[in-house]
């Protein structure tokens, strides 16, 4: 492939973008609502054990409030992963953004490319990969099981999309 093939092939129009992000139910004001409440009442029940004497009890409420924050500063942390999927009529790529914020990228021959979807009777979509060239990528295993099968029929179409032109 010359070097104007690689230039074309960046610089196509994709037949389908997506950015895949986990889902948090909770927003950053209902987190600080909700951190604002226990620790009122972790400070409430400090005092009140305090009052009582019985202060060896104060560490623990403390002690629950931190493990509280920090479990949920790593889901929230987790949080911002990624993964951005586009599909042109030369190209399937796929990039992973990790917490961190290190990125990796797949890229695929639409041409041979496959999309395999593992179900569960019950569940649904319980794993998405996508293969080719020897290779292959889980993708969105982090969304919920109706986000999952959205875009298992909007990704798939695509494909058949692309490789149809």
């Amino acid at each position: 492939m010359t070097e104007g093939n690689v230039e074309t092939s960046i610089n196509e129009k994709p037949i389908f973008a997506a950015e895949l992000t986990p889902y948090r139910s909770l927003g950053s004001r209902g987190f600080k609502v909700f951190f604002l409440i226990a620790g009122a009442m972790s400070l409430m029940h400090i005092f009140v054990f305090l009052v009582i004497g019985a202060w060896p009890i104060v560490f623990f409420f403390g002690l629950d409030f931190v493990l509280l924050l920090g479990a949920f500063w790593l889901n929230y942390h987790s949080a911002r992963a990624r993964e951005e999927v586009s599909v042109s009529r030369t190209d399937v790529s796929v990039k992973k953004f990790a917490p961190s914020g290190r990125m990796t990228e797949h890229r695929f021959n639409p041409f041979w490319t496959r999309f395999s979807i593992k179900r569960h009777q019950e569940i649904g979509i319980v794993s998405m990969k996508i293969s080719g060239g020897g290779r292959q990528t889980d993708i969105g295993s982090f969304l919920n099981r109706d986000d999952r099968e959205t875009f298992a029929v909007a990704f798939a179409r695509a494909l058949a999309t692309a490789r149809s032109r």
